[in-house]
């Protein structure tokens, strides 16, 4: 049987990134909470954790993480039981991973009303949706937003829909890229020639929808061009009104810009097509389950879903 103790001087180290700050969670010396964290991997027969500067889980440390979350949920359904279907005593946390266009357009409206009605407290990892699942995989979270369609193993993958991104630019940029050449009438095939001689403004090293947005509509793979990286969703749109170079933005937060300086299209109906998923535990505790249910829910009413 494995020690509750035990386990949570594990999970209060991996969340809070030291021994030292563990301690003070648990209200525990530190000698304490590193004599239970050895006593566990010495009854385990495995390092559970890698020393450092930053302390971090080895594989198996961040499988019993996720036990811990799981057990802890089941503990907060137990009790709201007890008292006859009621918010349990103290307040219930999920993790979640979840890209940034989706966590600020849809994702936080449509599930803040279940975290108000039933007590619940949001742990949020941002990622890139093609990564978020390294999250959800490694027990950090207990659910993800991600393009991964095939359900990891114990988990579940439920489609949510698509997320439409086009390729813009300020209006001068755009102009500037579609003037003809000299001596010539129109300007045919050189708009790819002249996106890769300009900078693309980029979420983060991540972020693959501008190689897509090339592959899709130019048949270019493997494209060098310049780059900014600008890792917040309003300074990225920020930059691209100041002219700092062209990105992708997706249709649901275009829809929120009438008071803010015009984009324009780059390529005129040419978007690039996300297809969401979202991914969780199959055994999911209540509070999770409502979660699932709260995104599910939104994503039906913000999401497109193509025939």
């Amino acid at each position: 049987m494995l020690d509750a103790r035990q386990l949570e001087a594990l999970a209060a180290v991996i969340e809070h990134g030291s021994f030292g700050d563990a301690a003070k969670a648990l209200s525990l010396t530190l000698a304490a909470v590193s004599l239970r964290i050895k006593s566990l991997e010495a009854a385990l027969g495995q390092r559970l954790l890698v020393r450092g500067k930053q302390v971090r889980a080895t594989p198996a440390g961040q499988a019993l993480l996720g036990h811990v979350r799981q057990v802890r949920l089941m503990e907060s359904d137990l009790f709201t039981g007890l008292h006859g279907g009621g918010k349990a005593g103290r307040l219930q946390s999920l993790s979640v991973a979840v890209n940034a266009d989706s966590l600020s357009s849809w994702f936080l409206p449509g599930v803040a009303p279940v975290l108000h009605g039933h007590g619940l407290l949001l742990d949020v990892v941002v990622d890139d949706q093609d990564h978020t699942h390294d999250a959800l995989k490694s027990g950090d979270v207990t659910g993800c937003v991600t393009t991964l369609a095939e359900a990891m193993r114990g988990c579940v993958a439920e489609p949510l829909g698509v997320m439409r991104y086009r390729c813009m630019a300020s209006p001068a940029l755009v102009a500037q890229w579609n003037e003809p050449a000299p001596g010539s009438k129109t300007a045919p095939g050189r708009l790819a020639h002249r996106l890769l001689a300009s900078p693309a403004v980029i979420f983060n090293r991540k972020d693959a929808l501008q190689d897509a947005f090339l592959a899709q509509h130019f048949k270019l793979k493997g494209a060098l061009y310049p780059r900014h990286f600008v890792p917040a969703v309003d300074a990225f749109e920020l930059a691209l009104e100041l002219g700092m170079g062209w990105g992708m933005v997706p249709d649901i937060l275009l829809a929120g810009r009438a008071h803010r300086p015009p984009l324009q299209e780059v390529l005129p109906d040419c978007p690039v097509d996300v297809q969401l998923y979202w991914q969780h535990w199959a055994r999911e505790p209540l509070a999770a389950q409502r979660l699932t249910a709260a995104v599910k829910q939104a994503a039906r009413e913000k999401l497109l879903h193509p025939c």
